[in-house]
């Protein structure tokens, strides 16, 4: 896909990109849910590095690390998504932060990056300047 079709695509997507209150809301969405994944990866690698029960947690982290930044938020979110719902039918222990994360990351698909992301940097409207005589 090239990069202009990238920005029609994410444009169709969101047809804003959320400011002010509404944007610092999912600015806030996006740092919680990321660092939450990450703080969850960087614990199991310290207690069970060689195990396969990281693996979701380590995709898990990696959209939760693109999910900071806000870039390519709708597949981070669904990644996210999809990850946690692997955890809670695969792994024993408290289900009902995962079912958050899950639940969050969804949300964060459906709504967008809002205005402080890369996304809105790089996919959002643009502004056509022409020159006047």
């Amino acid at each position: 896909m090239c990069p202009l079709q990238e920005e029609v695509l994410l444009q169709r997507l969101f047809s804003t990109f959320a400011d002010g209150w509404p944007g610092i809301g999912l600015l806030c969405q996006r740092f919680l849910t990321a660092i939450a994944l990450i703080q969850y990866a960087v614990r199991l690698v310290g207690e069970a590095p060689q195990s396969l029960v990281i693996v979701p947690h380590m995709i898990g982290a990696v959209a939760g690390a693109l999910l900071f930044v806000g870039f390519w938020t709708p597949l981070a979110g669904a990644v996210v998504a999809s990850a946690e719902i692997w955890i809670v039918f695969s792994q024993p222990g408290d289900r009902w932060i995962h079912v958050i994360l899950a639940i969050l990351g969804a949300t964060l698909a459906m709504i967008g990056p809002g205005a402080w992301s890369l996304d809105a940097r790089l996919f959002g409207r643009k502004h056509i300047q022409t020159s006047g005589h």
